[in-house]
């Protein structure tokens, strides 16, 4: 068996040796050119007027491409946009964002490139720039006409009648990538089209978008991505820029051409995680159950739409998480302003839903002055498994008027605000278990003695579940292709649809193919995406890449594999299900044979070996305007217990300790998985933490670089970090029976905020709230603590 194994990443040697070829390493033709753009200086304003002689003057230049050429040429500026086609490749005269590209330049050299670009004289009419979430608000500037709103049961009737509320406000920060390997693309032009080589998570969608702007058929546009250095959703779509870039530049110049961002222009144009205002009231009883609940959100999209609808879609669909919300209402704001266009971070708005009902969980917790953690377990899903089945498990249960059926439930279930039964819970047995493994009580009692003696460093502990839904919202999108040939030496060739970007997907997806076939995962070589081979990908998102590609990978290979037991079956006369696949060898008959010397009888034999596979995502079904439906396969789970520590002087903070229990289904690779998981936590935790995006007055963000920017280094990890996997089949019939672990795992890291709010809690006498921001910086933990010292 191959499925299951902790295989090292296929370019583990590779990585470690410098030896793996990204974009920027690959031989490109003689004469290839090297682009930059020429970057707005305003946030909103009118081009009056724009002299590129100097540029075009400048050493090394061959070629400078405005608006005006672009429409010349081409009868439109090409369009970026993965949604509504709002963003053109250069402004054509209006500005809407401090950096937006407003030229195009060809140079002999990267160097020239970027040195040129700086010697235009661009004239503009500056505008009123509409920068933050307030002054959108204000101005009703929003991409839809006003906010969306779902809602279930009767929340104000119950939060007039709770017998305790709350409200509050939080605002969140967003999120830089800081992918490793910036964004880059090239373009090569072919005598039959272009062959376009991109870091990119949706090969497809730059195939469209090239195809669309130089008036060509799709298939005469090649995408090819061998492997990224990182992507995190940044490169689902803000790599069609570099990409539509190389190809109108090598149209017209006829030669190859490679563009890659600096990291201070691509943390300027590339949009982030978006940016939120949380504001929630909540009404619940004397155990903390909550019986009423309004949430809105009010999220900062930028200047163009991008994947901003159905992130702000999949915050919605994640501000239950783990918790039973009878009455509840979801309103969320979609606003428009004069900053780079926020896109998809991993999680997909998924972590900014999940957050809210986090900090309403602790805030309920500290009104009661109850423990966190029971006030989680009172709002717990009950799903359809009885828990009584669960041996040494206690859980409470809702008293009798607290249970309520969505449309669509089946008996004993309960659904979530969007009315998807909840069929699959499982957070309170991993709580459970987690608990006693990390002595959770026994370390909580310990840091409440700790902070009474210590006046300077305090300690806090908290415990966050993460319930995650599995799937694209867009529900067309939940489909694969793979290609799988058998050569009659016995090797495997593997392309599918999905890109690799570090997260091990093609090794997930050549153990399932050498599952299939009983070889050694050696035996199959993986190869770069290409649309070439598998047409019409989705991208490489949502959690989704083993889940959807596996399977259409498994289905290639067992279409090869049936044919291949069909005819030796016959040369045997035997029934083909007889004929075992295992270990490297084909046993039939009595007898065994070497794979290849099989797969060399079945090509003499004239059977194919080569074979497509296919797969659709079965039963979602979604209607987002209403807000109901099933929009997920199945939800992935996890929880995680952090430690921390404050500095009461300075607001410096450590995370000391991190105990995570994830579920994984059946492990395609539990190594990759639990690096996965590692990873996904100090992001998650990053984010909340030490990740702050500040903009100035002018709507330029100022920190554009490393040295501004403060993602967290190998020292900010916990100094004790426990994984374990809760490595049960998932109940759906999906590659393997495992779980997607590419986004769940980051949530875990709002444990590690609400740890720090916990550590602060404990400088007051529990009468003044904490009210910690994210991220925690250290200016925001030493700003609450000062709060509570002084009331």
């Amino acid at each position: 068996m191959s499925i299951g194994k902790p295989l090292p990443h296929d370019s583990a040697p590779l990585h470690v040796t410098g030896a793996a070829r990204y974009l920027d390493d690959i031989p490109l033709p003689q004469g290839t050119l090297h682009l930059a753009f020429g970057l707005a200086r305003v946030a909103h304003g009118e081009i009056l007027a724009m002299d590129l002689a100097p540029v075009r003057a400048a050493p090394g230049v061959v070629a400078v491409l405005s608006a005006a050429d672009l429409i010349r040429d081409l009868g439109a500026v090409p369009d970026c946009s993965p949604s509504v086609g709002d963003e053109p490749l250069l402004s054509p005269g209006l500005v809407q964002f401090h950096g937006q590209p407003v030229f195009l330049i060809a140079a002999e050299s990267h160097l020239a490139a970027r040195h040129a670009a700086r010697l235009a004289q661009v004239k503009y009419r500056e505008l009123p720039a509409i920068l933050t979430i307030e002054e959108a608000l204000a101005a009703n500037s929003r991409f839809e006409d006003g906010p969306v709103i779902w809602s279930r049961g009767d929340p104000d009737g119950a939060l007039a009648t709770a017998p305790h509320r709350i409200e509050g406000e939080l605002p969140v920060g967003g999120q830089e990538h800081f992918y490793l390997e910036g964004q880059i693309a090239a373009a090569i032009p072919q005598e039959d089209g272009i062959h376009i080589l991109a870091s990119t998570q949706h090969p497809s969608e730059v195939q469209h978008k090239v195809a669309h702007a130089l008036h060509l058929p799709m298939a005469a546009v090649r995408v090819e991505t061998r492997r990224m250095g990182g992507g995190f959703g940044g490169k689902e779509s803000q790599g069609n820029w570099l990409a539509l870039a190389c190809a109108v530049m090598a149209r017209a110049t006829g030669r190859p051409c490679k563009m890659r961002y600096d990291r201070d222009d691509d943390m300027v144009i590339t949009g982030k995680r978006h940016d939120l205002v949380i504001r929630y009231q909540a009404g619940f009883d004397d155990q903390g159950r909550v019986m009423g609940l309004d949430f809105t959100h009010l999220m900062r999209c930028g200047w163009s739409q991008d994947l901003s609808l159905a992130v702000a879609d999949r915050a919605m669909l994640h501000a239950d998480n783990c918790y039973w919300l009878p009455h509840v209402r979801i309103g969320s704001h979609r606003l428009k302003t004069h900053t780079a266009s926020a896109t998809a971070f991993r999680g997909f708005g998924g972590p900014q839903g999940m957050i809210g009902i986090e900090r309403v969980m602790d805030h309920i917790a500290f009104a009661l002055r109850r423990d966190p953690l029971e006030v989680r377990r009172v709002n717990f899903y009950r799903g359809a498994r009885g828990l009584a089945e669960e041996p040494g498990v206690s859980h409470p249960r809702a008293p009798v008027g607290y249970f309520h059926q969505g449309e669509d439930a089946k008996p004993g279930v309960q659904t979530t605000p969007y009315h998807m039964p909840v069929e699959d819970f499982i957070a309170d047995r991993m709580v459970a278990e987690l608990v006693e493994r990390c002595d959770y009580h026994a370390r909580r009692a310990e840091i409440a003695r700790w902070n009474a003696g210590s006046p300077v460093i305090k300690r806090g502990i908290a415990l966050s579940p993460v319930k995650f839904g599995i799937s694209f919202t867009l529900t067309w999108l939940n489909q694969a292709g793979a290609l799988v040939h058998v050569y009659h030496d016995g090797s495997i060739h593997l392309n599918h649809g999905g890109t690799e970007m570090g997260q091990g997907l093609n090794q997930k997806v050549a153990q399932v193919v050498a599952d299939v076939f009983g070889v050694d995962t050696g035996a199959v070589k993986i190869t770069a995406t290409d649309t070439g081979k598998v047409p019409n990908t989705s991208a490489t998102a949502a959690s989704s890449g083993s889940d959807l590609n596996g399977m259409a990978a498994q289905r290639a290979a067992e279409t090869i594999r049936a044919r291949i037991a069909d005819f030796i079956a016959g040369k045997y006369q035997q029934p083909p299900g007889k004929v075992v696949f295992r270990g490297g060898m084909v046993r039939v008959g009595g007898e065994e044979h070497p794979f290849a010397r099989v797969a060399a009888w079945a090509h003499q034999g004239r059977v194919a070996l080569s074979a497509t596979g296919f797969y659709a995502t079965p039963k979602i079904t979604w209607d987002r305007v209403k807000g109901v439906g099933r929009p997920f396969l199945y939800f992935a789970y996890g929880v995680a217990v952090s430690e921390v520590a404050i500095d009461t002087l300075t607001g410096e903070n450590r995370i000391l300790r991190a105990d995570i229990l994830h579920d994984t289904g059946s492990p395609l690779n539990p190594a990759i998985d639990i690096g996965q998981i590692e990873g996904g936590y100090v992001q998650g935790a990053g984010w909340l933490t030490t990740e702050e995006l500040v903009w100035d007055d002018s709507g330029r963000l100022a920190t554009h670089a490393p040295s501004t920017y403060k993602i967290p280094a190998c020292s900010d990890r916990p100094r004790v970090f426990n994984v374990s996997l809760w490595d049960r089949p998932n109940r759906e019939d999906t590659v393997g029976r495992s779980k997607a672990v590419g986004e769940p795992p980051l949530m875990l890291g709002i444990s590690a905020w609400a740890a720090l709010a916990d550590a602060v809690a404990s400088c007051g006498d529990g009468s003044v709230w904490p009210d910690l921001r994210a991220p925690a910086t250290p200016e925001a933990v030493l700003d609450a603590v000062e709060r509570l010292r002084h009331g």
